[in-house]
């Protein structure tokens, strides 16, 4: 049995070709206790969660990285987050009507939109487009990789509703033909990985299981934990954004405003002397 919510880079020497494991399961079972979601749901949220924490392993500054995916199907929401310091969050939305069965992707979604949102702590928010052709979350990742950043990617993503794990390689610009035959090598091997492999092996039996024959850098252990960003400041600046009129509308109709974080379900309780500093900086009413 290996250690729990644990991140680790590795690399081929000598080569353009770089990877990265994670494995959740306390940080991924302290966010399905936010919410009682049927288990294919739960399964595409730790698939999810595992994505976007291999995938902001790619990011050279600080930030965070968040997958999210609205659709017509019985999920309706998909969010999945990960900062550079590997901290993660995440929640799906689930049609009260609909039945939710097993299915791929595009069925729990139904049609609808996905995309990646890179946000620095300083600089440009950046948002890119998910293709939705694959039937699999990993599928759809490694095309938008493909045709977004010409990158070659494969992705292997496995959640059980206790825990979830992944695994990504990736073959970098300016690869040799050595490189191209080593990423030939390395991109059928990886394909053999089971989920029971992935889900219940430490990152150094995996690869050794996989890579044995090559000679693979493996860098040091990552802690991996759900932490929600949510505070009191950032909740008042969402109200902000709402308007001082509506905002006076919910004073005058429930005498207070209380916010619940949709990913911690944290509340937030708000007076009208909070409101009157919140739009002029005094108490007006």
């Amino acid at each position: 049995m290996q250690a729990s919510d644990q991140f680790r880079k590795f690399l081929f020497e000598h080569s353009q070709i770089r990877g990265a494991w994670v494995h959740l399961r306390d940080s991924y079972s302290d966010i399905l206790a936010q919410t009682d979601y049927p288990e294919p749901v739960a399964r595409l949220l730790g698939e999810s969660l595992v994505a976007s924490v291999l995938m902001s392993s790619t990011l050279k500054f600080k930030g965070t990285l968040s997958l999210q995916a609205n659709g017509e199907g019985p999920v309706t929401t998909l969010l999945a987050e990960c900062s550079h310091d590997r901290h993660v969050r995440g929640i799906a939305r689930v049609d009260e009507e609909a039945t939710v069965a097993a299915g791929n992707l595009n069925q729990l979604l139904g049609q609808g939109r996905m995309a990646i949102t890179i946000t620095p702590e300083q600089g440009q928010r950046y948002q890119g487009v998910v293709p939705r052709e694959a039937d699999t979350l990993a599928g759809a990742l490694e095309e938008y990789f493909e045709r977004s950043e010409q990158l070659a990617t494969r992705l292997f993503l496995f959640a059980d509703g206790r825990q979830s794990a992944g695994l990504l390689i990736q073959r970098l610009p300016g690869a040799t033909e050595e490189d191209n035959e080593l990423w030939e090598r390395v991109e059928h091997l990886a394909a053999t990985i089971s989920a029971a492999e992935l889900l219940e092996l430490d990152s150094e039996t995996v690869l050794h299981r996989l890579f044995h024959e090559e000679e693979v850098r493996l860098f040091d252990r990552e802690p991996v934990a759900f932490r929600c960003t949510c505070s009191r400041d950032r909740t008042l600046a969402a109200l902000s954004s709402i308007g001082k009129e509506e905002c006076y509308s919910i004073l005058d109709e429930q005498g207070t405003i209380e916010m619940d974080c949709q990913f911690c379900h944290t509340t937030y309780r708000f007076q009208r002397i909070d409101i009157d500093q919140l739009f002029s900086g005094h108490t007006l009413h």
